[in-house]
């Protein structure tokens, strides 16, 4: 009896080993997971548009912002000033514009005098001509006639080459005007620096590492904290390589974080690296040095989340584990029909 229940225990543990063994080749097979992973998001850093003297912060740090929400401000006097100076070169613009129109328009008047002025001494030089071959006039008076149309003839010229220099600076005309465009380009930085005096959230999302204080002095594209954005969440999981023939983009996936082992996310994933994780590090492995050691690589394959629950709030660059399902996407059929 004791023979039987010792051949039956061995057998159970025999069973037990190999079911475990099959689970085990399976769960490998198909279900290939990594613990060398971690949470990632979009992160911005909150970089000024314009240089100046924090006047009021509206945010603390670790606070949750929504997308257009007000961080901070910056003392909005001197672009105050500028908006105020470029409205007036504007304006000054449009009356040099319109000054240059009344130029244009009384050369073209002059221009008109001089053509109704020469074809009148056209007429009188005509008429002394026929005078003359008629002998009824002298020479002297159709001299007198021809130098007084040539006269007029040559006002006419100076007339058209007035106008011609007026309107060459008047240039095109009311808002085409390159004057006016120069000026109206000019205000319109003025207002967007005006304007980005007041700094916004541009995502929802989570500050950190702020430190400004009202009094502090920032300057234009040096980064003073950062927003991390809580509308997208991947987990960045190094899969042995493996493991990455089985691995494709679109399947599905389960993601389990340290922070919150008995919770897990639905994902899928997204994309897969093209390089590995050491190809493109500062000092990537050399293999032809004659010391070689074959050393299994590991690819990062980013696996997005599907389901971020405000329960479990997720943590940029915290540790996870992702295990990829690929079922169904191992074949050389499942493969053209993602293709496709």
């Amino acid at each position: 009896m004791e023979r039987f229940l010792s051949y039956s225990a061995v057998g159970i543990v025999t069973v037990a080993l190999i079911l475990g063994g099959i689970w085990y080749w399976y769960e490998r097979k198909y279900y290939p997971s990594t613990e060398d992973a971690y949470v990632g998001a979009h992160t911005v850093r909150i970089t000024p548009q314009v240089s100046g003297r924090v006047v009021e912060m509206a945010v603390s740090d670790h606070e949750r912002v929504h997308e257009g929400q007000l961080l901070y401000v910056i003392d909005p006097t001197v672009y105050r000033l500028d908006v105020a100076q470029a409205e007036a070169k504007l304006a000054l613009a449009r009356q040099q514009a319109a000054q240059l129109q009344t130029g244009v328009t009384a050369a073209s008047a002059q221009v008109s005098h001089a053509k109704v002025e020469l074809s009148n001494a056209e007429r009188k030089f005509k008429r002394q001509n026929d005078l003359v071959k008629r002998g009824f006039t002298d020479i002297q008076a159709e001299q007198d006639a021809a130098a007084a149309a040539a006269e007029q003839q040559a006002a006419l010229s100076v007339a058209e080459d007035q106008r011609a220099r007026a309107r060459a600076e008047l240039g095109s005309l009311g808002a085409d005007n390159h004057q006016v465009q120069l000026a109206q380009a000019v205000l319109g930085i003025a207002e967007q620096n005006l304007h980005h005096t007041r700094v916004m959230a541009p995502c929802d999302g989570q500050l950190s590492g702020l430190h400004l204080r009202p009094g502090d002095y920032v300057t234009l594209g040096q980064a003073n904290f950062v927003l991390v954005c809580e509308t997208h969440w991947w987990v960045d999981a190094n899969f042995k390589e493996t493991d990455i023939a089985r691995i494709q983009v679109g399947q599905p996936a389960t993601v389990t974080v340290d922070m919150y082992p008995g919770h897990s996310f639905r994902a899928r994933v997204s994309s897969i690296n093209p390089a590995s994780g050491a190809a493109f590090s500062l000092l990537p492995p050399e293999n032809a040095t004659g010391n070689w050691v074959k050393v299994t690589q590991r690819v990062p394959v980013r696996v997005e989340v599907l389901d971020p629950s405000p329960d479990y709030p997720l943590r940029v660059g915290t540790s996870a584990e992702a295990r990829i399902d690929t079922h169904g996407f191992g074949g050389p059929a499942s493969r053209a029909q993602s293709a496709q």
